[in-house]
């Protein structure tokens, strides 16, 4: 989710939705200690949110836990399951699947840093290290480290002949070796993840697990989390938001960026999902993309794109 859940798109989720943990894109231990730019920003309005960092040196990674710690963060989460080939070279990511002990090393060492939670989200397993025993070997040992959590993403990762697009989509899901190991690890708190689409299934995941991750559906079609706090948290809200109100909800936060010198393509590119299932949702994008990226655009284009679409709007999931 590199590039897409940064903190303007974790804004419009917040507002759609005050119970559900966010997450951060993942951020290297080498940008937040080397890099010139603030890696770390986010909105107080986001919590809770979780720190997703990516890093195979436990004092780096507890260093920088620390910081997010200092910087307000909700949690620290391992990624231990990113195909990409940034990541492979930089021997982090999924590449820690081979090395459990070193995965335990650097959750021990955020530990005995931070006073919040600590979790990995990884994938059942990595190239030929495919079978129930290894992924049950690896959860035992982090559980044994003291991580607080774990999401699995319920696939395979190939770093050996396969894209990191690929990796995606390509390896068979197993969801029930995900409802195995909660079954042989009661204790441990355990989401699922991968190619979960719908609240309607999330819900059913949850019969099984602790809790459901998931990423680019919500991206592809954010007003689906209008229903999140009713449907998972059983919090109603005293009325239903439609996707326009979502949207112009968000405005305080766009205009106080324009005002510091922000563009409105940075935050409006989190809306072209927001009407996909409407009718003219086609004319809101052309709109958007001929309009929101010229110097001055402001709440006006937004405005002005959603007057094509009808204010009859149909449920968050269809």
């Amino acid at each position: 989710m590199l590039d897409l859940t940064d903190r303007h798109f974790r804004y419009l989720c917040r507002i759609l939705s005050k119970n559900m943990l966010l997450y951060t894109e993942m951020v290297t231990t080498g940008a937040i200690i080397y890099g010139k730019g603030d890696y770390l920003s986010f909105n107080e309005e986001e919590h809770p949110v979780s720190l997703q960092l990516g890093g195979a040196n436990h004092e780096h990674l507890a260093i920088c836990a620390g910081i997010g710690e200092e910087r307000g963060y909700d949690e620290i989460n391992l990624n231990v399951g990113c195909p990409s080939d940034r990541v492979q070279n930089g021997s982090f990511g999924a590449v820690l699947m081979r090395s459990p002990d070193l995965v335990c090393d650097c959750v021990k060492a955020m530990k005995d840093r931070v006073s919040i939670p600590v979790t990995v989200k990884t994938r059942l397993g990595v190239d030929e290290l495919d079978d129930y025993d290894y992924i049950h070997s690896f959860v035992a040992k982090l559980r044994d480290a003291g991580v607080d959590g774990m999401t699995i993403h319920a696939r395979m990762a190939f770093l050996k002949g396969m894209s990191p697009r690929e990796n995606r989509d390509k390896p068979p899901l197993n969801y029930d070796r995900v409802y195995q190991l909660k079954r042989d690890f009661p204790d441990l708190h355990l989401s699922i993840n991968g190619n979960i689409s719908t609240l309607d299934d999330a819900l059913k995941h949850l019969e099984y697990v602790d809790g459901v991750m998931m990423g680019r559906a919500i991206y592809q079609n954010p007003y689906m989390l209008v229903d999140v706090d009713e449907r998972i948290f059983n919090q109603k809200p005293s009325r239903r938001m439609s996707r326009k109100e979502c949207v112009r909800a968000c405005y305080p936060y766009i205009e106080n960026y324009l005002s510091q010198g922000g563009a409105l393509k940075h935050i409006s590119r989190h809306f072209l999902g927001m009407f996909n299932t409407c009718p003219n949702s086609r004319q809101f994008r052309q709109y958007m993309a001929q309009n929101h990226y010229r110097e001055g655009a402001d709440i006006s284009v937004l405005e002005k794109a959603m007057s094509f679409i009808p204010d009859e709007e149909i449920s968050a999931e269809q």
